[in-house]
């Protein structure tokens, strides 16, 4: 037998699902320089700092304008009003993406910290089929649910956590899953086990080479 009802627990588990999204971004860019966590490191620019910094955004976003509660701190991301302006241009749009000179890393930390609570009131308010819409994707597809939004947003923030593993890997070796647990096989010989892999691709031709 089939049902389309939700647990009584539905919000709790993706709560818990979100939360655990946020932490392992911000765990990626923890005893970081302002250096190391700001330079990119693939050749669209991609960089730790950016990442949550962007993070940040897609919350205010989602568990704000979409179900019609305005961010109440506008002072502290002056990159969104830029952003929304008719005369946006391509470096507005992109300015969610870095921290500029004069932000700090501690203060994008506490900018998203900050994010989490406001974004947890929706999620506490509204029940999980509140409606929303969101404007800015394609018609038809522009009115959702809490619910929805709530498992688009952990998918989003899983996929940047996995950029900023291998970033994070890349700045200083430090690898893991979450805090406390790397989840990584223990004695495991991954230099050699690099190597052998390095081994079978140099086994074809380089294309367009």
């Amino acid at each position: 037998m089939t049902t389309s009802k939700l647990p009584p627990d539905a919000k709790a588990v993706l709560r818990r699902y979100l939360r655990t999204a946020r932490e392992a971004l911000l765990w990626k860019v923890e005893g970081l320089s302002e250096r190391e966590a700001r330079l990119p490191r693939t050749p669209t620019g991609t960089n730790l700092l950016g990442l949550v910094k962007h993070a940040a955004t897609v919350e205010i976003d989602y568990f704000g304008g979409v179900f019609g509660r305005p961010w109440p701190h506008p002072e502290a991301t002056p990159w969104l009003a830029a952003a929304d302006s008719p005369d946006a241009d391509a470096d507005a749009l992109q300015a969610e993406f870095f921290a500029t000179v004069d932000e700090s890393l501690e203060q994008i930390v506490g900018l998203y910290r900050q994010v989490w609570e406001f974004a947890d009131a929706t999620v506490d308010t509204l029940p999980l089929d509140a409606p929303g819409h969101v404007w800015w994707w394609r018609e038809g597809r522009q009115d959702v649910t809490l619910h929805q939004i709530l498992v688009h947003v952990t998918t989003e923030l899983n996929r940047h956590a996995g950029h900023a593993d291998i970033l994070r890997e890349e700045a200083d070796g430090a690898v893991g899953l979450v805090a406390g647990n790397d989840n990584l096989a223990q004695g495991f010989d991954y230099a050699a086990y690099t190597a052998t892999l390095r081994g079978i691709a140099e086994q074809f031709p380089q294309e367009g080479r």
